[in-house]
């Protein structure tokens, strides 16, 4: 197994690439992130519908752990989230789950009426049949805690309810809104942050269905793109690189809420120029335009390196630009440059919240 070559070992293309880079062809390493990847196969996928995103997650939101979105208002978060459960709630022969969903709607941001708009440009042929609509819809949930202590007596019942109505996918949107409601900072309320981690990651592995956080961002203090295990690099170089960037967010919640999620998509837009390395830990850039591009940024993966897709948002939700995945390092892996855009949703006239 040792000596087995990389490209025998039916890897997904951005991670082989990575491989390839790095002139890695055999290794006992690969041996262990083959059994990985299959493990990733077997444990149950939510497909995104997004292939590039799809591929590098081995078949989409992994079952029975956390997966975030971050991002600054109005970005698309609600919208990933909208096109997820309408997904999770669709018949098996179309690629969804035939499941309930329960989505805790927490800043009153879920459109019954944008998810119908979704499902109807997506799935013509299921939602333009007579009351069907109206049948996906009921097969949702939507909860909308107005505290904190509310939410927590919500979770404690949710054991149950998703035993009890096959529930195939939970939404949280966002988490940070119920922490910043609290009154208190510091230790107190971190403490209580640190319970709903346990509680929530416990009901992923329990559940083995997908569960989706949402999260906020907020201003970043001094040294902190330092601090984060899964984005390996040198403190001094890492200092060097951040001033570099314009960006002064970083999601929000902190570094034990970061560490107990498995997934981290951050969902950002910038104007500039990007510079990307050719070849990974070498001097060989190239640079790119962008005019006010969003990306959906898969910052931290156990079976994929950093990567960035471009995407837009259209009246069946959001959409790749490509399917290929930019690879990401340093700083521009987690920090965000945008304050999002407030009117990034208006296919009609009407602005979508």
């Amino acid at each position: 197994m040792a000596n087995k070559l990389i490209n025998q070992m039916g890897l997904p293309k951005s991670i082989a690439n990575v491989f390839t880079a790095r002139n890695i062809t055999t290794a006992k390493v690969l041996s262990l992130m083959e059994q990985q990847v299959q493990k990733e196969h077997n444990g149950g996928h939510l497909s995104t519908r997004l292939k590039g995103l799809d591929d590098a997650l081995c078949g989409g939101i992994p079952f029975g752990v956390l997966t975030e979105l971050v991002g600054p208002a109005g970005i698309g978060k609600t919208q990933f989230c909208l096109k997820l459960a309408l997904l999770a709630s669709l018949p098996e022969a179309y690629g969804g789950l035939d499941g309930r969903v329960i989505y805790i709607d927490v800043e009153s941001k879920f459109s019954s009426r944008r998810m119908i708009e979704i499902g109807s440009k997506s799935f013509p042929e299921i939602f333009h049949k007579k009351g069907m609509a109206q049948e996906m819809a009921g097969r949702i949930l939507v909860m909308q805690p107005t505290s904190l202590s509310e939410f927590t007596e919500s979770l404690q019942q949710l054991k149950i309810s998703l035993l009890q109505n096959q529930v195939k996918l939970l939404i949280i949107d966002s988490m940070a809104a119920l922490v910043a409601g609290e009154q208190g900072q510091g230790a107190p309320r971190q403490h209580l942050l640190g319970w709903h981690i346990s509680f929530i990651k416990s009901l992923a592995e329990f559940s083995r269905i997908p569960i989706v956080v949402t999260n906020q961002v907020r201003s970043q203090i001094h040294d902190e793109a330092c601090q984060y295990a899964f984005q390996v690099q040198h403190r001094e170089k890492a200092l060097h690189e951040h001033t570099e960037y314009d960006s002064h967010l970083v999601a929000a919640l902190g570094i034990h809420w970061a560490h107990a999620v498995t997934i981290r998509l951050v969902l950002d837009s910038k104007s500039g120029l990007i510079v990307i390395s050719l070849i990974p830990h070498s001097d060989s850039t190239f640079s790119f335009p962008l005019v006010g591009k969003r990306f959906i940024k898969l910052a931290k993966s156990p079976i994929s390196p950093p990567l960035a897709f471009a995407f837009n948002i259209t009246s069946s939700g959001i959409s790749l630009l490509s399917d290929g995945g930019i690879e990401l390092t340093g700083p521009e892996i987690n920090t965000i440059h945008c304050q999002g855009h407030s009117d990034i949703i208006n296919f009609d006239g009407k602005r979508f919240q």
